[in-house]
């Protein structure tokens, strides 16, 4: 039985020669064949590898975009916070510095008092008294409200008034007015009297009536 089924087995067999002796030409080697066919898979999967490598850097890109503006934003939100803290650091120093000033108006209006009576003319209180003011001066405190200003009601509060009220200006200063800044810490105390305009022209009113009649008794 044996011998029977190898009687039936084919047999194949392997033409190595290079030349074809039917037609007479050089044959390429089967192993180049194999490279050959082998060699188109792989160009295959190249192309397949070039497509998923624009895709992942086209991800990156994106990627690095949106961390870029991320960055950014937290960059100006954290410039915004700085300015903000600066801000309100600032205003509440300022503040102190203002609660403590109006403090010492008291203090400011009794040298006033002394130096009208010619206690500060000489001595050391002189001395402490204009070191106190350069002081406060420095630090931003500013005394407004004096004879000849014009009247400014959001500045000025008038007790007595003169005149008939025409461009108003500042008679007689009562306690000086102060400011730290662009706060008024203490509006100045004043009299108010008319205008040098307005002096003039209530002068002026009566002499022309004296003149309309010295004119009608010249005539009669």
């Amino acid at each position: 039985m044996t011998e029977g089924n190898s009687e039936k087995e084919p047999i194949t067999f392997v033409d190595n020669r290079k030349i074809d002796p039917e037609t007479g030409e050089i044959r390429q080697p089967a192993a180049d064949n194999g490279a050959a066919a082998a060699q188109a898979p792989e160009t295959g999967n190249g192309a397949e590898n070039g497509n998923g490598g624009d895709a992942l850097a086209d991800a990156i890109s994106g990627e690095l975009a949106e961390r870029t503006a991320d960055l950014q934003r937290l960059t100006a939100e954290y410039a915004n916070y700085r300015r903000r803290v600066e801000r309100d650091r600032k205003a509440t120093i300022d503040s102190a510095k203002a609660s403590v000033v109006t403090e010492l108006l008291g203090v400011l209006d009794d040298l006033d008092r002394a130096r009208a009576h010619g206690d500060l003319d000489s001595g050391p209180l002189k001395s402490v008294a204009d070191k106190l003011s350069t002081a406060l001066h420095k630090q931003g405190l500013e005394e407004f409200g004096s004879e000849g200003e014009p009247f400014d009601p959001t500045l000025h509060e008038a007790v007595q008034h003169e005149g008939s009220g025409h461009d108003p200006v500042i008679g007689i200063v009562m306690r000086k007015g102060y400011r730290f800044g662009d706060r008024v810490l203490r509006h100045a105390l004043v009299g108010v009297t008319d205008g040098v305009a307005d002096l003039t022209e209530n002068a002026e009113q009566p002499t022309e009536e004296a003149s309309d009649d010295d004119a009608g008794a010249n005539d009669q």
